[in-house]
């Protein structure tokens, strides 16, 4: 595997390429935690599935959630995967796209993946996690993974702010991802008028929100709020993406408990006055912190954010309508149930 995003592996001497803390010092350091969410998160985590299996035997009261490539999937055996609440596949859209950005018949082997999860008995959230770059079609990469029939859910991640593939990222914005956005929702109101609610994450995680008339949480992917992540070396992290910066560093694993560690960072200006923050929670905790393609770059990816809104906002009376009347039912809006590792704003 050597995808264009990604980048390989992180330096050892930053991120060990071994867990070097124990099970029990996890234990530990989630005790009087009722009901845990743990995520195996990478790289790749079926490298290491061992531990995996160590630590979902000894901490067996929690839910548990794999962001994967699929490649590995036999690695772990069958009675494991039915433990899972939620498995993140990670899968582009069509096979050309995929295997452009992640390598030759890697497609295929995602899609093996999924039926594999399928046949051995898996029936908790399958989701395909999407990275949307240049060459994606938003429409069309979403539609395709919607006619396989085999994820409860789909999501996407722009890949913005750390990569500097792009060519020209305004121009793919004003001619193919907003208007796909525009198609993607009037399609996705369409199903739900024949009583189908697509599990299209972006557009029911929001849509949420605006139905129950809460702010959504910032950052909406809970880095440093409800969520923190644990590096291999035992450090507390607000966001698992920041691993070299100091701001992200909380404390380790060993020093207290998870409660101590929530809710030191937030976001801030200019996002909270913005009039789409209840919306969009401020979109990415490093993207915000971070902000690697500047002030102008930030704003043009905000773009994306508030398209996506605006048009959400203007369908909301006719989805409370489709509801109030019986056609769609609100619990299948009421996404996720818990924070199952989409970031809700792509």
């Amino acid at each position: 595997m050597n995808c264009t995003y990604c980048g390989g592996s992180f330096n050892p001497k930053i991120v060990p390429w071994t867990v070097k803390y124990s099970v029990e010092d996890l234990r530990k350091f989630i005790d009087g935690d009722h009901s845990p969410i743990i995520a195996f998160y990478g790289g790749e985590p079926l490298l290491n599935s061992d531990f995996i299996v160590e630590v979902m035997d000894e901490i067996d009261w929690a839910k548990y959630v794999i962001q994967t490539n699929g490649l590995l999937i036999d690695k772990l055996p069958s009675s494991y995967w039915r433990r899972f609440n939620t498995i993140l596949l990670s899968i582009d859209g069509r096979e050309e796209v995929t295997d452009h950005y992640r390598g030759k018949g890697v497609y295929r082997r995602v899609i093996e993946a999924a039926w594999k999860l399928k046949s051995i008995g898996f029936n908790g959230d399958l989701i395909a996690r999407m990275t949307v770059s240049e060459l994606s079609d938003i429409y069309v990469d979403v539609m395709h993974l919607l006619s396989l029939g085999l994820f409860d859910h789909i999501h996407w991640q722009l890949n913005v702010v750390w990569s500097c593939s792009w060519i020209d990222f305004n121009g793919w914005l004003e001619k193919s991802y907003l208007p796909g956005i525009s198609r993607l929702i009037k399609f996705w109101v369409n199903s739900a008028h024949n009583g189908e609610v697509l599990g299209l994450v972006p557009f029911i995680g929001v849509l949420k929100y605006m139905l129950l008339n809460k702010p959504i949480e910032s950052p909406p992917c809970g880095s440093g709020s409800s969520s923190i992540a644990i590096s291999t070396d035992g450090r507390v992290l607000a966001c698992p993406i920041a691993v070299e910066e100091k701001w992200a560093e909380l404390g380790s694993i060993w020093g207290s408990s998870w409660k101590n560690y929530v809710n030191r960072i937030r976001i801030g200006e200019p996002c909270i006055s913005c009039q789409y923050f209840r919306y969009c929670g401020g979109r990415c905790l490093y993207a915000y912190m971070e902000k690697l393609w500047g002030e102008s770059g930030f704003r043009s990816i905000c773009r994306a954010t508030i398209h996506m809104i605006n048009e959400l906002l203007k369908v909301k009376n006719e989805i409370q309508n489709l509801i109030s009347r019986g056609i769609i039912p609100i619990e299948e809006l009421l996404y996720p149930q818990f924070n199952n590792t989409t970031e809700i704003i792509p």
